[in-house]
């Protein structure tokens, strides 16, 4: 469903740089709502701003920064009002996207950070089962602390890529 989902938006054509799934549904195994969260990176916010008759035209009600600035965040719902899919639209060089990807990879590599992850997430569901303001505002601390580690270990990666890639360019 995410691939689909992602491959729609390429109805914003040249200005759609790259379509990512973020979110618990992009990490295998983790527990998870039925909503598909996607990052869009675009040219730019302000091409978006012009060309967003597309993401509306595919059902997709338009909410602006919604709290992050930088970002445009989209939501689609089923005819019953349940939401699908979540868009995190930020510009291709946004210091959001590294964010966001380095946290999923962690949880990706790290199957007990994803799980102990998952614990915080039920933690925080049964203190707030009917704020989802707060469940979220539950979570951040934990989700800081996580980011911090997870975005350490993705700038050693790619360090240790571009190591490993460099010397491979010396011995071609």
């Amino acid at each position: 469903m995410a691939a689909r989902r992602a491959e729609e938006l390429r109805a914003l054509g040249a200005t759609l740089v790259a379509v990512h799934h973020i979110g618990s549904t992009s990490v295998p195994g983790l527990e998870a709502k039925p909503i598909i969260d996607l990052m869009p990176l675009v040219t730019s916010l302000a091409d978006l701003d012009r060309d967003r008759g597309p993401v509306e035209a595919l059902g997709y009600r338009w909410h602006g920064e919604l709290g992050i600035a930088g970002r445009r965040y989209c939501t689609l719902e089923d005819a019953g009002g349940r939401r699908l899919v979540q868009l995190h639209f930020f510009a291709g060089d946004s210091p959001q996207v590294r964010r966001h990807i380095a946290f999923r990879d962690y949880l990706r590599a790290h199957p007990e950070a994803a799980a102990a992850y998952a614990a915080e997430k039920r933690r925080a569901r049964d203190l707030h089962p009917d704020d989802t303001h707060a469940y979220t505002d539950e979570k951040d601390a934990w989700i800081r602390r996580t980011e911090a580690a997870a975005l350490a270990w993705f700038g050693e990666r790619d360090t240790v890529g571009r190591r490993q890639e460099a010397q491979r360019a010396e011995r071609a």
